[in-house]
């Protein structure tokens, strides 16, 4: 499972892949290296909402709640904040910042991903809402509107055809 994490102004990549026997962790600050740890699971414990667990020879004791991306976890005697996006919210997370799209005179895309359906073409005029396209991202199918109300110059790419992270799909035309 891939998170990502966030604790005051400090990003985190996380990685946890579950073996027969261990937990096999991966964490990734900003720019720096991954570093691995490794948890057996027979040094694992779960009690309602708290986890226990043994890591070099010292007892870690981990307690969270929260809902949605927010959590306070309680651990080692203090308390933090942490959001937390799982690959659905980071998804969401990248197709909901329409404050960028408002002012931008490009549609993006929020992560990689395939073209399912277009359905504008250059010199159509579009309301506010009105469906640009539907991109497959993550076997979800995500309709893209307009942010304002605009008029499109360029359609860069067809139906069924893939996109990188940050693709311009359309471009709109001046205002002026």
């Amino acid at each position: 499972m891939y998170f990502e994490a966030k604790v005051k102004d400090r990003n985190f990549k996380v990685d946890v892949i579950e073996n027969r026997t261990t937990w096999k962790i991966g964490i990734q600050e900003e720019t720096d290296e991954w570093e691995y740890i490794e948890i057996p699971k027979s040094d694992f414990i779960f009690a309602e909402q708290a986890i226990s667990f043994l890591y070099n020879g010292s007892s870690y004791v981990v307690d969270a709640v929260g809902s949605g991306t927010e959590y306070t976890v309680y651990t080692r005697g203090s308390y933090r904040t942490i959001r937390i996006y799982n690959d659905e919210a980071l998804l969401h997370e990248s197709l909901k910042q329409r404050a960028g799209l408002e002012v931008s005179p490009t549609l993006n895309a929020g992560m990689p991903g395939k073209i399912v359906k277009i359905m504008v073409k250059a010199g159509d005029t579009l309301k506010m809402d009105d469906p640009i396209l539907i991109m497959e991202a993550m076997k979800m199918e995500n309709e893209m509107r307009a942010p304002r109300d605009l008029k499109i110059k360029e359609v860069h790419y067809k139906t069924g055809e893939s996109v990188e992270s940050g693709a311009t799909l359309v471009t709109f035309a001046d205002e002026n």
